[in-house]
Parts: structure tokens; C-alpha cells; sequence
């Protein structure tokens, strides 16, 4: 996806300030199975999605790795501790394909916040969207079934079906990937 729709889709800039913006983003590409971000560590980037999929996960002591989101063309791909405190993340972001990143540094980010107030405008709600999609995994992991969550999985993202391992799908389900099997048996 082309950095300026993936810009326009998150808030529409005027021409100028875009081109501010765009001047502090640079291209970046990564294999397969790079670490984005670490689990405690500070990682003042923020990343967007022209090509591949990443997958966020968390790793509880001595547990399974619990993915918890899914990021693919077009998605930001950040740790929001790191972006909105500047603290140690939570969680572990890597790349499951090779991925073609845009890259721009937070601290670029925020000094052209205190400069360009159409910049401030598209930061706010760049993040204002990243807190509601942290909202709705939130509620549809707590207040749906499996086969709810995996049917609107379906629906909403089809391709990562395709994309992405059934053992990454099971952890994001929530459900062990024999559980998984047996839904999508049924489904058939």
C-alpha cells in the first residue's frame, strides 16, 4: 500500500504539511521472522505496513505465546507504551512474511506534533484509531465465543487464513489449535 493512502486513511493533510511528514519517513525492509519490537525494550519507532504481515504476541513466564494481534498492509505497526510514555513494551511484534515498512522515528514524530498542528490533528487521530482497535480485540475476546471470534475473523480479514500459521490463529482465538480444527470442520 502507498504511503500516501495509508496517510489519508488514518487523517487527510494539507499537501505541505504531508510533505513534512513524508520528509521524516524513510523505506525499510525486513525477512521473515524479524523482531520488530521486543518484549522490555524501548523501540521509538513507528512503522506502517506497505507490504507483509506482522503479528504481535506475548510471551507470560513459563506459558505459550499468546498472539494478540494481527497487522497487515496499510497497519501501523507500533508498541503503544513505547509511543505514548516512551516506556519498556509489553509485548514481542514480528514479521511473518518479508516485509516492505515505512519507518519514522518518534521523536520525529512529536517534534513535528509541536510544529504543525495538521500534524498534531493526524497524530491524535492516529491514535484515537489505534485505542479503539485495542478496544474491540478487548471486548471480542472477552465477550465472544471461539466460533464468534473465528467467523468474524473470516469475515474481516479472510486473507490472514491464507497468510499466517493455524497455531498463530488458535493463539489469537484464544483456543489450542485442535480446537481450531474442529471449528473449521464444522464450518465446512
Amino acid at each position: 500500500m502507498d504511503l500516501d493512502n495509508i496517510l489519508d486513511n488514518i487523517y487527510p493533510l494539507p499537501e505541505q504539511s504531508k510533505t513534512l511528514l513524508k520528509e521524516k519517513i524513510y523505506e525499510i525492509t525486513y525477512p521473515k521472522a524479524h523482531v520488530l519490537f521486543k518484549l522490555n525494550r524501548i523501540a521509538p519507532k513507528v512503522y506502517f505496513i506497505r507490504k507483509g504481515i506482522v503479528r504481535a504476541y506475548a510471551s507470560p513466564e513459563g506459558e505459550e505465546e499468546i498472539t494478540f494481534w494481527f497487522g497487515k498492509e496499510g497497519d501501523a505497526v507500533l508498541s503503544m507504551k513505547n509511543y505514548v510514555e516512551n516506556q519498556k513494551g509489553y509485548e514481542t511484534i514480528e514479521s511473518l512474511e518479508p516485509c516492505d515498512l515505512y519507518q519514522i522515528q518518534t521523536e520525529d514524530l512529536r517534534a513535528l506534533y509541536n510544529t504543525d498542528i495538521h500534524i498534531a490533528n493526524w497524530g491524535r487521530t492516529f491514535a484515537e484509531q489505534e485505542l479503539i482497535k485495542v478496544e474491540e480485540r478487548f471486548i471480542s475476546r472477552q465477550c465472544r465465543t471461539a466460533l464468534e471470534r473465528y467467523k468474524e475473523l473470516m469475515n474481516n480479514n479472510p486473507d490472514l487464513l491464507q497468510r499466517v500459521q493455524l497455531a498463530h490463529i488458535a493463539s489469537y482465538l484464544g483456543i489450542t489449535p485442535v480446537s481450531l480444527s474442529r471449528i473449521r470442520s464444522e464450518l465446512k
